[in-house]
C-alpha cells in the first residue's frame, strides 16, 4: 500500500512546527504572557504524541525525524526552563542543574561516539522519568505564573525533578564509563 507524500512528511512537519514554537514560547515568557505560553507548551506536548502516533501508524518514520524529534523536545524544554529562570519563576540552581545534565549527556555522547566510533542512543528508564517530570514541572510553573495555582505541588516537584536529574546524569556517566572500559580492555585483560 502506497503512502501519500503528505502522510509520509506529516510527522516531520509537526515536529518542525514544535521546533518553530521555541522562539514564540521564549517571547511569550519574556513578555509575561504565561497563560498563553502554558497553552502553547501543552499544544507542543500533544503534538509530540501526535507526530509519534502518525509515524508509527502510517509507517512514516524517517531518519530526519529520529534526529529532529528529540532536538525539538529538548530545545523547547531547555528554552522554557532557561527563560523561566531568567524571569525568576524557577530557582536558578535548578535551571543550571537541568541544563548541565543535558550538556553532560550530549557532550558524553559525542565524546563516546568519537572515541569508540559508534553509539546507539537508548534513553534509560530514569532518563525517561526525568524528562516526563521536567515536562510536568515546566507546565506547572507556567500554570502557576499564568493562572496562580499549584504552589505546594510545584514546590515538591522541584525537588523530585532535581533528584531525578542528578540520578539520570549519573546513570549515563556510569553506563558509558563501563562500556568504554570494556571496549578498552585488551583480550588478555578480559580473560
Amino acid at each position: 500500500m502506497r503512502r501519500s507524500p503528505l502522510i509520509a512528511s506529516l510527522p516531520n512537519l509537526i515536529t518542525l512546527a514544535r521546533l518553530l514554537s521555541v522562539p514564540v514560547a521564549v517571547w511569550l515568557i519574556l513578555n509575561e504572557h504565561f497563560a498563553v505560553a502554558f497553552w502553547l507548551f501543552v499544544i507542543a506536548g500533544i503534538s509530540d504524541g501526535v507526530d509519534g502516533y502518525i509515524a508509527k501508524r502510517f509507517r512514516a518514520k524517517s531518519e530526519l525525524g529520529a534526529y529532529m524529534d528529540p532536538l525539538a523536545d529538548k530545545a523547547l524544554l531547555m528554552s522554557v526552563f532557561v527563560t523561566l529562570g531568567y524571569e525568576g519563576v524557577v530557582e536558578s540552581w535548578l535551571v543550571i542543574l537541568i541544563v548541565f545534565r543535558d550538556l553532560l549527556i550530549i557532550g558524553g555522547a559525542l565524546l563516546y561516539a568519537t572515541m569508540i566510533r559508534g553509539l546507539r542512543m537508548q534513553p534509560l528508564l530514569i532518563s525517561k522519568l526525568n524528562t516526563a517530570l521536567q515536562i510536568l514541572l515546566a507546565a506547572m510553573l507556567l500554570a502557576k505564573a499564568g493562572f496562580g495555582f499549584g504552589d505546594g505541588v510545584t514546590d515538591a516537584l522541584v525537588h523530585v525533578v532535581a533528584a531525578t536529574t542528578i540520578l539520570s546524569g549519573a546513570a549515563y556517566v556510569v553506563k558509558w564509563g563501563i562500556k568504554a572500559a570494556r571496549i578498552g580492555e585488551s583480550p588478555a585483560a578480559g580473560e
